[in-house]
């Protein structure tokens, strides 16, 4: 099992990278919202966690002529600058920005939305939040901010072609735009769709050949364990690692997301470590300790000590390595990472996108879940911040009630206002 010393030293080592990466980004997650916005109308912070595609947003929102909007997606922490409120953020940010248009804030499992005076009627924009919330239980946030600026140029087209044709017009063109609308919103989530299987098969190929490689382990032993006079402890090891790679292949022929992969990869690694303790009894030698497997690479089986280790993407930290990796990282060099293929290219795991999560947390998941720390900051790392990465669940919400004051722009944020949207 993990030492309790070694356990506390890379808690620590995790708990002094959070800090290190929120100050190299700002002094707050409003703040650098607020920077971020005065160049793009859409802001991800890198904490957030949430799978979203600025561009892709940004786009859209010029293609549906929603604009101005701003959007800003937050980690949750950012709710506790601005008193606990996911709408207190959205108010700072608008009286930070100073600029007339829609805001919709995302900061952890709640969005809201308002709009200044003239970009929308009062109003319209809490609407089309609470709405946006309530139609997409289950969905991710890039799900639900797509719709709402979708929904917002529906409704700022209505209003300017309506008051050109008169009240009859615009009764007619609000279903019309509905239609097109939600014709156009289900094609997004059809491509969507179609990146997500693509994404799960590179994740299930990755997976398949971890179980090739631990069969490949096994049948080097078969001839070993059946020797007269083997170690039965050996023995049993042995049998150990033939039933979690049963237990892993099941789980792969059964896996249909990505989250489905967590338990085939701790049937794995503890399939890599029965094989590392039978061969270590086998040539008489104490079998290894309990411990993760190897950072850099999982394949190489349980790690033999942590070693301090500065990622291209932040600050120093401790990893767990095999002991020619550690060596090599204490030598200056950079080990060779397990690599994957995602969308096509091979690149180091950690830098896979959240698709891999679930694989690559299940090989550290029984040893208290370091990984999501150590990856702080990196691709992967985004994956174990929030649910959203993986399209979790939002449920509907109230409308967000209450009075807020606030000093620019009016509107929705103007002597009082019904910011709406919800918590999922």
């Amino acid at each position: 099992m993990v030492t309790r010393s070694r356990v506390l030293i890379v808690l620590l080592a995790v708990s002094t990278a959070v800090p290190a990466l929120a100050a190299a980004q700002g002094t707050s997650a409003i703040d650098r919202a607020v920077d971020g916005l005065a160049s793009d109308n859409v802001y991800v912070d890198p904490a957030a966690g949430a799978d979203v595609d600025a561009d892709g947003l940004a786009n859209l929102i010029g293609d549906t002529d929603a604009g101005p909007m701003y959007v800003a997606v937050l980690p949750k922490e950012a709710a506790g600058e601005a008193g606990g409120d996911t709408r207190g953020v959205l108010v700072a940010i608008v009286n930070g920005l100073r600029r007339e248009g829609t805001y919709v804030v995302v900061v952890g499992r709640s969005l809201r939305a308002g709009a200044t005076k003239g970009a929308l009627p009062e109003g319209v924009a809490p609407r089309i939040a609470s709405e946006v919330v309530a139609a997409h239980e289950g969905d991710s946030a890039e799900a639900l901010l797509e719709d709402f600026v979708v929904r917002v140029g529906q409704a700022k087209r209505a209003e300017t072609e309506g008051a050109g044709d008169g009240p009859g017009a615009g009764a007619l063109i609000v279903p019309l735009l509905a239609v097109g609308g939600a014709g156009f919103f289900l094609f997004r989530r059809r491509k969507r769709r179609q990146q997500a299987d693509a994404d799960f098969a590179e994740v299930k190929a990755t997976a398949q050949e971890d179980l090739l490689a631990l069969a490949d382990d096994i049948r080097d032993l078969d001839l070993d364990v059946e020797m007269p006079g083997v170690d039965e402890q050996a023995k049993a090891d042995y049998g150990r690692a033939v039933t979690m790679y049963e237990r892993a292949d099941g789980l792969l022929d059964r896996a249909r997301r990505p989250e489905d992969l967590g338990e085939f990869s701790a049937a794995i690694e503890e399939g890599r470590w029965a094989m590392a303790s039978a061969k270590a009894r086998l040539e008489g030698r104490e079998p290894p300790e309990r411990r993760p497997p190897c950072f850099f690479d999982p394949r190489h089986g349980p790690s033999d000590r942590d070693v301090e280790w500065t990622p291209p993407w932040g600050s120093p930290r401790l990893v767990p390595a095999c002991e020619a990796d550690a060596q090599m990282v204490e030598r200056g060099l950079e080990p060779a990472a397990r690599e994957v293929t995602t969308r096509g290219e091979r690149v180091p795991y950690w830098n896979a996108g959240p698709a891999y999560g679930p694989w690559a947390g299940g090989f550290f998941s029984p040893f208290g879940g370091l990984f999501p720390g150590i990856l702080i900051g990196s691709m992967l790392g985004g994956a174990f911040a929030s649910p959203v990465a993986y399209g979790g669940g939002y449920e509907g919400g109230d409308s967000g009630g209450g009075d807020f004051g606030g000093d620019f722009g009016g509107g929705d944020f103007g002597g009082g206002g019904d910011f709406g949207g919800g918590d999922f």
